[in-house]
């Protein structure tokens, strides 16, 4: 991006095949980066895989793609897949330190990291510190650690693609002017699946409402704090972090299509809008292309089938946990760590229905209040800070 100071230059054009390693290949955004890597034959070489527990999956990407390295969260998990793959020339490791090799793999070019939650720092800074391109779809790494993520980056000329559909928008929207011509950052959200829903409506929620959402498919955990619009306000932090843009030129604004993806505000009043269909192999092939745009066999957007875009302002408490994601974000230091992992506990509980709906940001709001920030904290002051959020089922209360 023009003058940007995070996320980097385009490097020179390589016409050999981009090496990749996928960190999170069985999720779903893993899955589709390699739907994207099998649309392009000899484009890509996937030098590496991990997952967190899926080795039935691994050993089905493995074969298919054979990678040099893949790496599994338990070693017990490790050693299926080591007899599974005996025929085949791949080293199989396992653990966090796993994650991490694969992070910093020397013949890797491009890290595209998905692995859900704070587990996700970790590799993301090794692979800063090696220089890597970052393909960021684990939000987290930059809501928790957003400081030592940048700083990284920067110190090690490493360079920040993000993933997500709407910061990819911003991105894209942003080679179109300087940085310092920029006035407004604006993502868009869907409102999910409770979009002007009641109070009490709220209350009654169940799993499966919850998990309906009307215009995405992603995993379990997105979903609710889409529905929550929590996951917007982790949003705002990143985009805070990846554009270095202060938190009162961030905004959000409702639009059910999922069309707009993101807008960019410039200093004369012109406004440039990123759309698409809302499908995440579009965002996720420009971040593994980038500065390229290659051909692509998804669906195209046909704005003539639309009767219309809409968009609104969020309604003060309207979505109180993106209240209080952006609160955090404000805040800075360790209160986004402490926030998102009270977040994890509170909607891990709801899905396995211990707690209700409306508990969710009753557990968030309770866990800030009485979280002490540390204001520009280490490595370790963030996990403490992760590991007093995962606290936050019996700190509040409710479960």
């Amino acid at each position: 991006m023009n003058g940007h100071r995070h996320i980097g230059t385009p490097k020179p054009h390589d016409p050999a095949p981009r090496r990749l390693v996928i960190l999170g290949s069985t999720g779903s955004i893993g899955t589709q980066a390699l739907e994207v890597v099998a649309a392009h034959p000899g484009r890509f070489q996937v030098v590496g895989l991990a997952a967190r527990h899926n080795a039935d999956l691994l050993t089905a990407q493995a074969r298919r793609f054979r990678p040099r390295v893949v790496a599994l969260a338990a070693e017990r998990d490790a050693d299926i897949l080591r007899d599974r793959l005996a025929d085949m020339d791949i080293t199989v490791s396992a653990g966090a330190d796993g994650l991490e090799d694969l992070a910093q793999y020397p013949d890797a070019d491009t890290v595209l990291l998905s692995v859900v939650g704070v587990t996700g720092l970790r590799p993301a800074l090794a692979a800063a510190r090696a220089g890597k391109t970052i393909a960021l779809a684990n939000k987290e790494s930059l809501v928790v650690g957003g400081a030592l993520l940048t700083r990284a980056v920067r110190d090690h000329g490493a360079r920040l693609i993000p993933v997500d559909s709407e910061h990819s928008g911003l991105f894209q929207c942003l080679q179109g002017g300087a940085a310092n011509n920029v006035t407004r950052l604006v993502l868009t959200a869907s409102g999910g699946p409770f979009l002007g829903w009641r109070r009490d409506q709220l209350e009654a929620v169940t799993r499966a409402q919850a998990l309906a959402h009307p215009t995405w498919q992603m995993g379990k955990k997105i979903t609710v704090d889409s529905a929550t619009l929590f996951n917007k306000g982790l949003e705002v932090i990143e985009a805070h972090w990846l554009f270095a843009m202060p938190y009162d030129r961030l905004d959000v604004l409702i639009h059910p299509q999922s069309v707009v993806h993101g807008m960019v505000e410039f200093t004369d009043g012109s406004c440039l809008a990123q759309l698409s269909v809302p499908d995440m192999r579009v965002p996720i092939q420009y971040a593994l292309t980038y500065p390229d745009r290659w051909t692509a066999p998804w669906p195209r957007l046909d704005l003539t089938a639309m009767e219309h875009l809409t968009f609104r302002a969020i309604e003060p408490d309207e979505f109180p946990c993106f209240d209080l994601a952006r609160e955090a974000g404000q805040r800075s230091g360790t209160a986004p760590a402490v926030l998102n992992a009270a977040d994890e506990v509170a909607v891990e509980a709801f899905l396995q229905e211990r707690i209700g709906f409306l508990d969710i940001p009753r557990v968030l709001e309770r866990t800030l209040s009485a979280h002490q920030t540390v204001a520009d904290p280490t490595l370790d002051d963030v996990l403490a800070a992760d590991r007093e959020g995962r606290a936050a089922l019996d700190a509040a209360g409710v479960a």
